[in-house]
């Protein structure tokens, strides 16, 4: 198993100042991370199953890379296990800390695939704003992205996005619905404005900056903590949070998504990406990927997320009975 490493993340751009509010770096939580990682690995020797892909891969030696957090690596394995049934061998880099890092890894060959979002590539990757959104989001990224030697195969049907949340409680006491609600909740009440965020949505224009300069507020503090640990410290460390609109923790830890009512969040539709060198080489991972993309909706990857994060199972071993209950691998 290869050892994971966590990289710094980019620097982050300038933003506008913000001299009243506090930036607190709580624990980040590598341990927690590493964890994760850890438990995800597991890479196959390739060989192939019995599975309805069998042998369209033999030969093919391919590394799986991953971000840090948790449907990135059960994404990443269920690719991963889909293509070892296939007959590749595949050596696993999951784990990479930061969507700018893990972008590199592929474009260095590092690793071979991974799976990102659509808002990302469109913001992050391209270097557009968020005022600037294509109605057919995913046709604009593949296509520019071409031009960089990246491919990105057909997405998958769910969209995992980002959003602010609350406890419900705290949601039922102050008549909070929509994140409109919560900028004037935030304007009124500065002493109740704390939020708990990852660094990366701290520094991204899609996330935290762009958010408040769309609805016109700002938070008192931000709580900056490793992603994992965000879910269980709204109501503790801070009032609110950023969270992934299909986390499972969500629900099992009492919290409700206020709605975007201005529409200011990206689509974020998964999709695997990996360079078009490889697919050129091994074209097969395109037919292999498609049915399973296509059966990965909002509804099953919260339930797979929920069986790493709520229940504790091994995001290798989540990845291989889903496949194998659905018939897509044997």
């Amino acid at each position: 198993m290869n050892t994971v490493q966590n990289p710094q993340p980019p620097q982050p751009p300038q933003h506008r100042a913000a001299p009243a509010r506090r930036r607190t770096l709580a624990g980040i939580g590598l341990a927690a991370v590493t964890a994760l990682t850890l438990t995800a690995c597991g890479g196959g020797e390739g060989g192939g199953g019995e599975g309805p892909n069998a042998g369209m891969l033999e030969g093919a030696q391919l590394t799986a890379g991953s971000k840090e957090f948790t449907e990135s690596v059960v994404l990443s394995q269920i690719t991963s296990l889909a293509l070892e049934d296939a007959g590749a061998s595949i050596e696993d880099q999951t784990g990479i800390s930061g969507s700018a890092t893990v972008r590199e890894a592929l474009e260095t060959d590092e690793i071979d695939f991974y799976w990102d979002y659509t808002g990302t590539g469109w913001v992050n990757i391209l270097g557009n704003t968020t005022e600037e959104v294509p109605d057919d989001l995913f046709a604009a990224v593949s296509e520019a992205d071409a031009e960089n030697g990246i491919a990105w195969l057909e997405p998958a049907p769910f969209e995992n996005t980002y959003r602010i949340a609350v406890k419900q409680d705290f949601a039922d006491e102050n008549g909070l619905v929509t994140q409109s609600d919560a900028a004037a909740f935030i304007n009124e009440n500065p002493d109740r404005a704390r939020v708990c965020a990852a660094s990366e949505f701290i520094n991204r224009d899609d996330g935290l900056p762009g958010l408040e300069e769309a609805y016109g507020f700002e938070f008192s503090e931000v709580v900056e903590l490793e992603l994992n640990l965000i879910y269980t410290q709204v109501g503790d460390s801070c009032e609110f949070g950023e969270v992934f609109s299909t986390d499972a923790r969500i629900a099992s830890n009492d919290m409700v998504i206020l709605e975007d009512d201005e529409e200011f969040f990206v689509e974020y539709q998964g999709a695997l990406t990996l360079r078009q060198e490889t697919l050129d080489e091994y074209p097969a991972i395109e037919e292999i990927m498609a049915p399973i993309s296509e059966k990965l909706t909002n509804e099953t990857m919260m339930e797979l997320n929920g069986k790493v994060d709520t229940d504790g199972e091994n995001p290798r071993d989540v990845a291989e009975e889903w496949l194998q209950d659905q018939g897509l691998i044997g």
